[in-house]
């Protein structure tokens, strides 16, 4: 394991006070320089960040673990693995351009990966990919579709697929939530400075984070601005229209050809997935099938959460591709 620092130039001057300076954990394999091999990067779920699959992991293996492991019996080729560190004051990252949050998009393809593969001499054109869980898996999709040249493959674990059926109804809660402080910057500086904070205002911050990233208004504290009226609860149309747009089920109706450039595409997702997100993975698959884009799908029985043993189908499929 390697711990590299690296100070963004896109990122400055973000509306989130997301430091530039980010700390990115790379993975060598065990007899290995990083030559040659296949590069891969680990892009996480909301409230995390790469060093955070790095660190110890109680009952279980972390993922430098679950490498050695693979690698060590010849289930999947050696590969490079970097752990970029994205987490904002919002609690996390959907992994698009934004005025708000900052050039996430930009930071991933114009600084980390090449500042990765110029010191180990790993990937490459036609050589790299990308693979995440949750937000994670949001930003595998939405650059697969995006980027089909830069990156060759992706793992999609329990995306974010779907706007209507995963955030709609999450509205009523933030609004309840911003009954007491209207203002959601206020809102974000009493989040941080309460002594422990609650399950339910993390799904808050969620929804603040998704509309600095989907539709953001520089004019406000951390950019965000809601696509419901306050009053009623009611989507502003043209609001709303901005989140459709970052949808992968929208994106997918322009860019879905695209895909078939990639010498991989994994999309998994669990059958009782709480956040309903398992049908938003179902509509893509229908999607991608009925455009004759290549793909492995799979669901499984469980939900949304610690799911990470799912990385055993979805990393050798990549590494072997890439190899």
């Amino acid at each position: 394991m390697h711990r590299l620092t690296l100070d963004s130039e896109v990122l400055a001057g973000n509306l989130v006070d997301a430091s530039p300076r980010r700390i990115i954990d790379v993975y060598i394999p065990h007899g290995e320089d990083g030559r040659g091999l296949p590069f891969l990067v680990d892009i996480v779920g909301f409230t995390a960040g790469g060093p955070a699959h790095t660190n110890w992991k109680n009952f279980g293996e972390n993922l430098p673990e679950r490498l050695d492991r693979l690698i060590a019996g010849g289930e999947m080729p050696p590969v490079v693995v970097a752990f970029p560190d994205c987490f904002t004051r919002l609690g996390g990252n959907q992994y698009v351009n934004s005025v708000a949050m900052g050039r996430w998009d930009d930071f991933l393809r114009d600084e980390v990966v090449p500042f990765v593969e110029e010191r180990f001499g790993c990937g490459g054109t036609g050589r790299r990919g990308l693979f995440g869980k949750s937000s994670g898996g949001y930003g595998a999709m939405v650059h697969a579709l995006l980027h089909p040249d830069f990156w060759a493959a992706a793992a999609v674990h329990s995306g974010d697929m779907g706007f209507e059926l995963l955030y709609r109804h999450e509205f009523v809660p933030v609004l309840r939530a911003l009954t007491k402080e209207p203002d959601p910057g206020k809102w974000v500086d009493s989040f941080w400075a309460a002594k422990k904070p609650k399950d339910s205002d993390i799904h808050i911050l969620m929804m603040l984070a998704q509309a600095a990233s989907f539709d953001p208004d520089p004019s406000v504290p951390f950019g965000v601005r809601l696509p419901v009226t306050r009053d009623t609860c009611e989507l502003i149309p043209e609001r709303w229209a901005n989140w459709m747009a970052w949808d992968p089920l929208t994106l997918v109706e322009q860019h879905g050809p695209g895909l078939s450039q990639l010498k991989a595409l994994y999309i998994d997702c669990g059958e009782v997935d709480q956040y309903n997100l398992v049908y938003g993975a179902r509509r893509m698959h229908k999607r991608l099938s009925e455009m004759g884009v290549e793909h492995i799908y799979e669901e499984f029985d469980d939900d949304h959460t610690a799911v990470d043993y799912r990385m055993d189908v979805s990393l050798p499929a990549l590494a072997k591709a890439l190899s």
